[in-house]
């Protein structure tokens, strides 16, 4: 099949909108709730999709790139964002209580195993819980991998990428008192979580459009600006997390344990000018995990919603069905 109809039927799955038939919100403790639903068939192949950010929170877009024919696609928000409950809240909110949520979400769906789907984060949450639990995972299918290393912080946040859009980071920057400037993601910390829900907002739709902004390989340098409840639950997150490098137990702990999942079949879609998520980490992790299998799109960065990485996903996920 050629690109554009791969091109397409990435679309195809989209609309018309596959609707949920199960929607709910579950009681995961500490305080939480959080939003699941399910899509496509009761009786197909189950794939949970992990989203984004921390605190991207789960969109009707990340339905396309399943048959519903095929596929018992579970797609959640996690703790903190989109419907999920509390908003914005980082109380007891870490990367080992998110790997607990997808397996409560799992047992609660009777779910012996399944395929696991993430990009960005949601690539970085993927092997982390299939390290932690690597029998209930199937084929693990990531998109724009990040690893959760203090080089890949230091790149986005410390002005790696900023060398090629120095404008953009003028802007991101700028924000902050110069002296504040050597540990950007400390200074916009003490201001997302300033108590002031408006600096707050300001702040968090800064820290929003400076991703936003380097996300596409075609972008212009405009960030937009996000809706204000979604940046500061997008951005307090992020920032929550990456303040606590991922709450893993050391620098490169993915990497390290890599060998946790070496029997696991799995599929890496990476975008070759990916500026948030460099290609470097998606290399790496391939050479660490000998059953991956590393497609690298060419004119491509790091949106799921770049054509290529689409297309790839679509023709992934086909594969993996059998068809």
């Amino acid at each position: 099949m050629d690109k554009h109809s791969d091109q397409k039927r990435a679309v195809q799955y989209l609309y018309p909108p596959l609707d949920p038939f199960d929607q709910r919100m579950l009681d995961v403790g500490d305080g939480h709730r959080v939003y699941v639903e399910q899509c496509g068939n009761p009786q197909g192949m189950p794939v949970v999709v992990l989203h984004g950010g921390p605190g991207g929170g789960c969109s009707p877009a990340m339905r396309r790139y399943f048959d519903p024919e095929r596929f018992r696609v579970i797609l959640f928000d996690q703790r903190g964002c989109g419907r999920s409950r509390p908003h914005a809240s980082v109380v007891n909110n870490t990367t080992w209580h998110l790997v607990r949520d997808i397996e409560l979400i799992r047992q609660t769906l009777d779910i012996d195993a399944w395929i696991v789907f993430g990009g960005s984060w949601g690539a970085t949450l993927s092997l982390i819980y299939a390290e932690a639990h690597p029998a209930r995972v199937r084929h693990l299918v990531l998109r724009g991998v990040f690893l959760m290393t203090q080089a890949e912080l230091d790149w986005f946040y410390g002005g790696g990428a900023g060398k090629f859009w120095p404008e953009v980071w003028a802007r991101f920057e700028g924000l902050v008192p110069e002296d504040e400037r050597g540990d950007l993601i400390g200074a916009y910390h003490r201001r997302l979580f300033s108590g002031d829900v408006s600096q707050e907002t300001r702040f968090a739709r800064a820290w929003s459009a400076w991703e936003n902004a380097l996300a596409s390989i075609h972008s212009t340098g405009s960030g937009g600006e996000a809706p204000g409840d979604y940046a500061r639950a997008f951005a307090r997150l992020e920032n929550h997390y990456f303040t606590n490098a991922g709450f893993l137990d050391f620098d490169g702990q993915i990497l390290a344990h890599a060998g946790r999942i070496k029997h696991i079949p799995g599929t890496i879609v990476q975008g070759r000018y990916d500026m948030i998520c460099p290609p470097d980490s998606a290399y790496a992790l391939s050479q660490a995990w000998p059953a991956s299998d590393l497609k690298m799109v060419r004119n491509a960065g790091h949106a799921l919603s770049e054509p290529g990485i689409s297309a790839e996903l679509v023709r992934t996920m086909d594969r993996i069905a059998g068809k």
